[in-house]
Protein backbone atom coordinates (compact mmCIF):
# COMPACT_ATOMS: atom_id res chain seq x y z
CA UNK A 1 0.00 0.00 0.00
CA UNK A 2 1.51 3.73 -0.89
CA UNK A 3 0.95 6.47 1.07
CA UNK A 4 0.55 9.80 -0.33
CA UNK A 5 -0.56 13.47 0.14
CA UNK A 6 -3.49 15.11 -1.42
CA UNK A 7 -5.09 18.25 -1.50
CA UNK A 8 -8.79 19.00 -1.41
CA UNK A 9 -10.12 21.80 -3.91
CA UNK A 10 -12.28 23.37 -1.60
CA UNK A 11 -12.18 26.56 0.73
CA UNK A 12 -11.17 26.06 4.44
CA UNK A 13 -14.11 28.25 5.35
CA UNK A 14 -16.59 25.74 4.00
CA UNK A 15 -15.11 23.10 6.07
CA UNK A 16 -15.58 25.52 9.10
CA UNK A 17 -19.25 26.08 7.80
CA UNK A 18 -19.81 22.62 7.69
CA UNK A 19 -18.56 21.55 11.15
CA UNK A 20 -20.57 24.73 12.60
CA UNK A 21 -23.64 22.70 11.33
CA UNK A 22 -22.63 19.27 12.78
CA UNK A 23 -21.34 21.02 16.22
CA UNK A 24 -24.46 22.61 16.64
CA UNK A 25 -26.59 18.92 15.65
CA UNK A 26 -24.17 17.07 18.25
CA UNK A 27 -24.82 19.73 20.99
CA UNK A 28 -28.75 19.38 20.20
CA UNK A 29 -28.33 15.33 20.26
CA UNK A 30 -26.32 15.85 23.64
CA UNK A 31 -23.72 13.80 22.27
CA UNK A 32 -20.45 14.13 24.86
CA UNK A 33 -17.70 15.84 24.32
CA UNK A 34 -14.73 13.29 23.24
CA UNK A 35 -17.43 10.33 21.87
CA UNK A 36 -17.17 10.66 18.45
CA UNK A 37 -13.86 9.12 16.65
CA UNK A 38 -13.78 12.15 14.30
CA UNK A 39 -14.05 15.87 15.57
CA UNK A 40 -16.73 18.18 13.61
CA UNK A 41 -13.88 19.81 11.46
CA UNK A 42 -12.82 16.53 10.17
CA UNK A 43 -16.35 14.65 9.88
CA UNK A 44 -16.93 18.09 7.35
CA UNK A 45 -13.72 17.30 5.62
CA UNK A 46 -14.66 13.68 4.94
CA UNK A 47 -18.13 14.67 4.01
CA UNK A 48 -16.37 17.04 1.33
CA UNK A 49 -14.55 14.81 -0.46
CA UNK A 50 -17.44 12.89 -0.70
CA UNK A 51 -19.10 15.58 -2.76
CA UNK A 52 -16.00 16.79 -4.06
CA UNK A 53 -14.83 13.68 -5.87
CA UNK A 54 -16.79 10.98 -5.44
CA UNK A 55 -14.31 9.42 -2.58
CA UNK A 56 -16.14 6.06 -1.83
CA UNK A 57 -17.14 5.63 1.96
CA UNK A 58 -14.27 2.09 2.01
CA UNK A 59 -11.66 5.21 0.92
CA UNK A 60 -12.88 7.33 3.17
CA UNK A 61 -12.98 5.09 6.05
CA UNK A 62 -9.23 3.64 5.86
CA UNK A 63 -8.50 7.56 5.20
CA UNK A 64 -9.81 8.66 8.24
CA UNK A 65 -9.30 5.33 10.41
CA UNK A 66 -12.68 4.88 11.39
CA UNK A 67 -14.83 1.68 10.46
CA UNK A 68 -16.84 1.58 6.80
CA UNK A 69 -20.07 1.57 8.82
CA UNK A 70 -19.03 4.94 10.75
CA UNK A 71 -18.10 6.87 7.15
CA UNK A 72 -21.60 6.17 6.18
CA UNK A 73 -23.17 7.14 9.49
CA UNK A 74 -20.97 10.63 9.18
CA UNK A 75 -22.06 11.09 5.61
CA UNK A 76 -25.50 11.01 6.18
CA UNK A 77 -25.11 13.36 8.92
CA UNK A 78 -23.22 16.05 6.61
CA UNK A 79 -25.93 15.48 4.01
CA UNK A 80 -28.56 16.43 6.80
CA UNK A 81 -27.49 19.39 8.30
CA UNK A 82 -26.56 21.07 5.04
CA UNK A 83 -29.96 19.99 3.43
CA UNK A 84 -31.74 21.40 6.68
CA UNK A 85 -30.25 25.10 5.45
CA UNK A 86 -31.71 24.73 1.79
CA UNK A 87 -34.27 27.24 0.91
CA UNK A 88 -37.93 26.70 0.81
CA UNK A 89 -39.43 27.77 -2.74
CA UNK A 90 -41.48 29.80 -1.26
CA UNK A 91 -38.47 31.95 0.13
CA UNK A 92 -36.25 31.32 -2.48
CA UNK A 93 -38.54 33.35 -4.46
CA UNK A 94 -39.20 35.85 -2.08
CA UNK A 95 -35.75 36.62 -2.07
CA UNK A 96 -35.56 36.35 -5.53
CA UNK A 97 -38.38 39.15 -5.67
CA UNK A 98 -36.84 41.12 -3.27
CA UNK A 99 -33.09 41.20 -5.08
CA UNK A 100 -35.51 42.59 -8.14
CA UNK A 101 -35.09 39.10 -10.58
CA UNK A 102 -37.13 39.72 -13.30
CA UNK A 103 -38.22 36.40 -14.40
CA UNK A 104 -37.03 32.81 -12.87
CA UNK A 105 -36.25 29.78 -15.00
CA UNK A 106 -37.48 26.19 -14.24
CA UNK A 107 -35.74 23.14 -14.98
CA UNK A 108 -35.55 19.69 -14.72
CA UNK A 109 -32.57 17.11 -14.45
CA UNK A 110 -32.11 13.19 -14.34
CA UNK A 111 -29.42 12.69 -11.34
CA UNK A 112 -28.02 9.31 -12.39
CA UNK A 113 -28.25 6.13 -9.82
CA UNK A 114 -27.58 2.83 -9.74
CA UNK A 115 -30.16 0.43 -11.54
CA UNK A 116 -32.82 -0.32 -8.96
CA UNK A 117 -35.18 -2.73 -9.98
CA UNK A 118 -38.80 -1.28 -8.34
CA UNK A 119 -41.43 -1.86 -10.60
CA UNK A 120 -44.92 -0.15 -11.09
CA UNK A 121 -47.22 0.28 -13.75
CA UNK A 122 -47.32 3.29 -16.45
CA UNK A 123 -49.40 5.02 -17.85
CA UNK A 124 -50.57 2.13 -20.34
CA UNK A 125 -50.95 -0.06 -17.81
CA UNK A 126 -47.13 -1.56 -18.88
CA UNK A 127 -44.79 -2.78 -15.98
CA UNK A 128 -41.98 -0.41 -16.17
CA UNK A 129 -38.85 0.43 -13.67
CA UNK A 130 -39.98 2.94 -11.48
CA UNK A 131 -36.52 5.07 -11.39
CA UNK A 132 -35.47 4.16 -15.39
CA UNK A 133 -36.01 7.68 -17.34
CA UNK A 134 -37.17 7.31 -20.79
CA UNK A 135 -35.87 11.06 -21.55
CA UNK A 136 -32.47 10.10 -19.99
CA UNK A 137 -32.57 6.83 -21.24
CA UNK A 138 -31.04 5.78 -17.69
CA UNK A 139 -31.87 4.84 -14.02
CA UNK A 140 -32.24 8.22 -11.77
CA UNK A 141 -33.99 10.38 -10.01
CA UNK A 142 -36.13 13.85 -11.46
CA UNK A 143 -34.85 16.99 -9.99
CA UNK A 144 -37.00 20.07 -10.43
CA UNK A 145 -34.72 23.77 -9.55
CA UNK A 146 -35.42 26.98 -10.08
CA UNK A 147 -32.72 28.92 -11.03
CA UNK A 148 -31.86 33.07 -11.52
CA UNK A 149 -32.02 34.31 -14.81
CA UNK A 150 -28.22 34.09 -15.09
CA UNK A 151 -28.12 30.30 -14.47
CA UNK A 152 -27.77 30.51 -10.48
CA UNK A 153 -29.47 27.74 -8.78
CA UNK A 154 -32.07 29.13 -6.16
CA UNK A 155 -33.93 26.14 -5.33
CA UNK A 156 -33.88 22.66 -5.69
CA UNK A 157 -36.71 20.16 -4.73
CA UNK A 158 -37.28 16.93 -3.43
CA UNK A 159 -36.17 13.34 -5.40
CA UNK A 160 -39.15 11.90 -7.87
CA UNK A 161 -38.40 8.55 -9.34
CA UNK A 162 -36.56 9.13 -12.92
CA UNK A 163 -40.19 7.74 -14.44
CA UNK A 164 -41.49 10.69 -13.41
CA UNK A 165 -42.43 13.92 -16.48
CA UNK A 166 -41.02 16.93 -15.30
CA UNK A 167 -44.23 18.17 -16.13
CA UNK A 168 -45.65 16.05 -13.37
CA UNK A 169 -42.62 15.98 -11.05
CA UNK A 170 -42.64 20.51 -11.47
CA UNK A 171 -46.60 19.96 -10.30
CA UNK A 172 -46.08 18.22 -7.12
CA UNK A 173 -43.18 20.59 -5.98
CA UNK A 174 -42.75 24.08 -8.10
CA UNK A 175 -45.81 24.93 -9.78
CA UNK A 176 -47.79 26.14 -6.36
CA UNK A 177 -44.67 28.46 -5.64
CA UNK A 178 -44.41 29.49 -8.99
CA UNK A 179 -48.07 30.07 -9.52
CA UNK A 180 -47.85 32.98 -6.39
CA UNK A 181 -44.77 34.34 -8.02
CA UNK A 182 -46.06 34.45 -11.59
CA UNK A 183 -48.87 36.86 -9.34
CA UNK A 184 -46.71 39.06 -7.86
CA UNK A 185 -44.97 39.77 -11.22
CA UNK A 186 -42.38 37.19 -11.45
CA UNK A 187 -42.91 34.94 -14.03
CA UNK A 188 -40.95 31.74 -14.71
CA UNK A 189 -39.46 30.25 -18.63
CA UNK A 190 -39.36 26.79 -18.96
CA UNK A 191 -38.94 24.67 -21.87
CA UNK A 192 -41.52 22.85 -24.21
CA UNK A 193 -41.40 19.90 -21.65
CA UNK A 194 -43.69 21.95 -19.33
CA UNK A 195 -46.72 21.92 -21.96
CA UNK A 196 -49.58 23.23 -20.10
CA UNK A 197 -48.11 24.07 -17.00
CA UNK A 198 -50.20 27.08 -16.44
CA UNK A 199 -50.65 30.79 -16.37
CA UNK A 200 -47.10 32.76 -15.50
CA UNK A 201 -44.97 29.49 -16.76
CA UNK A 202 -43.68 30.61 -19.98
CA UNK A 203 -42.85 28.08 -22.87
CA UNK A 204 -42.02 28.36 -26.30
CA UNK A 205 -45.12 28.21 -28.74
CA UNK A 206 -45.00 24.22 -30.41
CA UNK A 207 -44.52 23.77 -34.64
CA UNK A 208 -48.04 23.48 -35.50
CA UNK A 209 -49.27 20.40 -36.95
CA UNK A 210 -49.07 19.82 -40.69
CA UNK A 211 -45.87 21.53 -41.99
CA UNK A 212 -47.08 24.58 -41.37
CA UNK A 213 -44.74 27.54 -39.92
CA UNK A 214 -45.24 29.56 -37.02
CA UNK A 215 -46.30 33.53 -38.02
CA UNK A 216 -43.17 35.90 -37.53
CA UNK A 217 -44.67 37.32 -33.89
CA UNK A 218 -44.28 33.83 -32.50
CA UNK A 219 -40.98 32.70 -33.85
CA UNK A 220 -39.50 35.70 -32.67
CA UNK A 221 -41.09 35.38 -28.94
CA UNK A 222 -39.77 31.94 -29.42
CA UNK A 223 -36.28 32.82 -30.21
CA UNK A 224 -36.35 35.81 -27.26
CA UNK A 225 -37.57 32.87 -24.60
CA UNK A 226 -34.83 29.97 -25.89
CA UNK A 227 -32.31 32.50 -25.63
CA UNK A 228 -33.22 33.97 -22.10
CA UNK A 229 -34.21 29.93 -20.62
CA UNK A 230 -31.19 28.42 -22.24
CA UNK A 231 -28.86 30.15 -19.80
CA UNK A 232 -30.59 27.57 -16.97
CA UNK A 233 -28.86 24.96 -17.79
CA UNK A 234 -26.00 26.57 -16.26
CA UNK A 235 -27.52 25.85 -12.59
CA UNK A 236 -27.27 22.13 -13.27
CA UNK A 237 -23.75 22.55 -14.67
CA UNK A 238 -23.06 24.43 -11.62
CA UNK A 239 -23.75 21.95 -8.96
CA UNK A 240 -23.02 18.80 -10.83
CA UNK A 241 -19.48 19.94 -11.67
CA UNK A 242 -18.65 21.11 -8.66
CA UNK A 243 -19.55 18.37 -6.59
CA UNK A 244 -19.15 15.16 -8.44
CA UNK A 245 -21.40 13.04 -6.43
CA UNK A 246 -24.43 14.10 -8.06
CA UNK A 247 -23.13 13.01 -11.17
CA UNK A 248 -23.57 9.37 -10.66
CA UNK A 249 -25.22 8.68 -6.77
CA UNK A 250 -24.74 5.08 -5.72
CA UNK A 251 -26.53 5.40 -2.39
CA UNK A 252 -30.18 4.95 -2.07
CA UNK A 253 -32.01 6.96 -5.35
CA UNK A 254 -34.24 8.06 -2.00
CA UNK A 255 -31.60 10.43 -0.87
CA UNK A 256 -31.19 12.37 -4.24
CA UNK A 257 -33.31 15.29 -3.28
CA UNK A 258 -31.66 15.85 0.52
CA UNK A 259 -28.15 15.07 -1.40
CA UNK A 260 -28.84 17.72 -3.88
CA UNK A 261 -30.39 20.53 -1.90
CA UNK A 262 -26.60 19.89 0.48
CA UNK A 263 -24.92 20.62 -2.80
CA UNK A 264 -26.89 23.87 -3.36
CA UNK A 265 -26.38 24.61 0.08
CA UNK A 266 -22.47 24.02 -0.49
CA UNK A 267 -23.06 26.01 -3.81
CA UNK A 268 -24.85 29.32 -2.00
CA UNK A 269 -21.83 29.04 0.41
CA UNK A 270 -19.29 29.03 -1.76
CA UNK A 271 -20.83 32.37 -3.92
CA UNK A 272 -21.44 34.45 -0.95
CA UNK A 273 -25.42 33.75 -1.48
CA UNK A 274 -25.88 32.35 2.57
CA UNK A 275 -26.12 35.70 4.72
Amino acid sequence: MIAYRATLDVPRELAWFVAKLLLAERHRRGTPRGSRALSCFWQAVLGLRWFRDRTTPDALARDHDISRATAYRYLDEVIAVLADQAPGLRQALERAKDEGLAYVILDGKIIATDRCKEKTASTKDEVIDLWYSGKAHAHGGNIQAVLAPDGFPLWVSEVEPGSVHDLTAARLHALPGLYWAAAADLPTLADPGYDGAGIGIHIPVKQPPGGRELDIGTRTRNAVLRSLRCLGERGFALLTQRWRILQHITASPSKIGDIARAALVLTHFEYGYIK
